[in-house]
């Protein structure tokens, strides 16, 4: 009985996020079915005689300083925030896994070339080599994200060159290469498995992390351009009337809160089902 008395709660304890994450899918979907579908409304277009309204049916989140509404441009700006932060996660990716997995298998000339470059973009904070890209290159959501792939792939491939000069040193891999494997096939069958939840782990935790920093050099000028609707500029936008109507400063912020706190929490899930030790955070 006891026995039996410990292993309820943990299996209703087990339900409880999938319950509430599948009720906050709904939600979402429901809101956007609503805002598209009947509200229809143009994010962009100016009506200053509807401007700062309160909430009601054709303005469920009100309208802003310019008669916008706020909920569609809410929606609208998840495409440009998330939207660029999955673009710019995916294109680190797709350069750190492959260089990573090169450098950690062949070693030689191309492992130190890519401990020289990675030594070198490691030195400063990912901040501030971003601010310095932004800067360089000019304000502008394209190369926004070209600085941040520039800043990020170094993390993936010097986890994945661990990760392969690891599982490169072990019997199974020596049985392969005596076997007459080819280089290739010995990584996509016994190198890449290994290195999947590694860099899934690191992935989810660097999305909320882009997301913070898109909305953040948006939010000061560097990232998406006015009029177009993201979290961060349309933080910027509501500043000066934080005080008549803080709502229009608390959506944005909200927003950019729960979807770094739902990432953070992918990642946390994904490293225990992985068991990926806590080095991928560094």
């Amino acid at each position: 009985m006891s026995g039996l008395s410990l292993r309820l709660p943990k299996s209703k304890k087990s339900r409880l996020p999938r319950l509430v994450t599948l009720l906050g899918l709904l939600f979402i979907i429901l809101v956007v079915i609503y805002t598209f579908v009947y509200l229809q409304h143009d994010p962009n277009l100016t009506n200053l005689d509807d401007r700062l309204l309160g909430t009601s049916i054709q303005h469920p989140l009100g309208t802003d300083q310019l008669g916008r509404d706020v909920l569609t441009r809410l929606l609208l700006g998840a495409q440009q925030t998330i939207g660029f932060s999955l673009l710019a996660l995916i294109s680190a990716l797709i350069i750190g896994v492959p260089f990573g997995l090169i450098a950690g298998y062949k070693r030689g000339v191309v492992d130190r070339l890519f401990m020289r470059i990675g030594d070198g973009f490691l030195a400063f904070p990912d901040t501030i080599v971003a601010i310095v890209l932004s800067g360089l290159l000019g304000p502008g959501i394209g190369n926004l994200v070209l600085a941040i792939i520039l800043v990020k792939w170094v993390n993936y491939a010097r986890l994945v060159r661990s990760t392969v000069l690891s599982e490169s040193q072990k019997e199974y891999v020596l049985v392969a290469r005596t076997n007459g494997l080819s280089s290739a096939k010995i990584i996509r069958k016994h190198l890449f498995p290994h290195i999947v939840g590694h860099v899934l782990v690191l992935a989810s935790l660097d999305l909320g992390k882009i997301i913070l920093l898109i909305s953040a050099f948006s939010y000061i000028g560097l990232g998406v351009q006015p009029p177009t609707p993201e979290w961060g500029a349309m933080l910027n936008e509501s500043r000066p009337y934080f005080q008549s109507r803080p709502e229009l400063m608390i959506f944005p912020g909200l927003a950019i809160v729960v979807v770094v706190l739902l990432t953070n929490m992918a990642g946390d899930y994904l490293r225990d089902h992985f068991d990926v030790k806590k080095e991928v955070q560094q």
